[in-house]
């Protein structure tokens, strides 16, 4: 085996170990939750040093974060496929899609929401602009529903709605508070939406 050969071996190598103990990181999540992810189990699992899993990351915040970023990519590509023909309907299917996204992922969810730097360092730019990024989808058919609002007011009333709706559907997921039926989540997000388009006369009361 020649020099270039034996490098690409190690290439393939590390990267696979890569891939592993993300795999392994995210399956932990998704299952457990963020606060039962422990460093070594992680290396554990993936049959290595936590010295390995600490070259490839840096450290256990780039593990978690490699992480977070493959949740909101895919949270991301779930939303970005709503129809948006009709703003008013692209608001209840983000919410209805994001609410399906949060059923099945809860855990990695709220990992994204969960999770504190070390030494309470700021979160990587490139995460938070993924973030706003994915959550300003429903800023867009705010903006065709109220062409003539201050489009500060907009944004502003977008986050709102964002943030109530998350609300509404992480405490109606979460297990150690009350939890709801997925179908009456459904209609309680639903009628959330409604409620918050009929004050902003965008849908008449009934």
């Amino acid at each position: 085996m020649n020099i270039v050969q034996e490098e690409s071996l190690r290439d393939r190598k590390k990267n696979e170990r890569r891939e592993l103990l993300i795999e392994v990181a995210r399956r932990q999540i998704a299952s457990n939750g963020l606060r039962s992810l422990k460093i070594r189990d992680v290396a554990s699992a993936a049959d290595c040093s936590i010295g390995s899993v600490y070259n490839e990351f840096d450290d256990f915040d780039g593990l978690i974060l490699t992480v977070n970023r493959e949740t909101v990519g895919r949270l991301d590509a779930v939303l970005a496929a709503v129809p948006d023909q009709d703003p008013v309907q692209h608001l209840f299917g983000l919410a209805d899609a994001y609410l399906g996204f949060f059923t099945e992922h809860a855990h990695l969810l709220w990992s994204l929401f969960e999770h504190r730097m070390e030494n309470d360092r700021p979160f990587p730019d490139d995460l938070l602009q993924m973030v706003m990024r994915t959550f300003a989808l429903m800023h867009a058919p705010m903006v065709r529903l109220l062409p003539d609002r201050d489009p500060v007011e907009v944004a502003l009333l977008a986050r709102m709605m964002f943030s109530a709706a998350h609300g509404i559907i992480s405490l109606g997921l979460e297990a150690r508070m009350v939890a709801v039926p997925p179908d009456s989540l459904r209609f309680q997000v639903a009628q959330f939406v409604e409620t918050q388009l009929i004050g902003m006369n965008i849908l008449p009361r009934r």
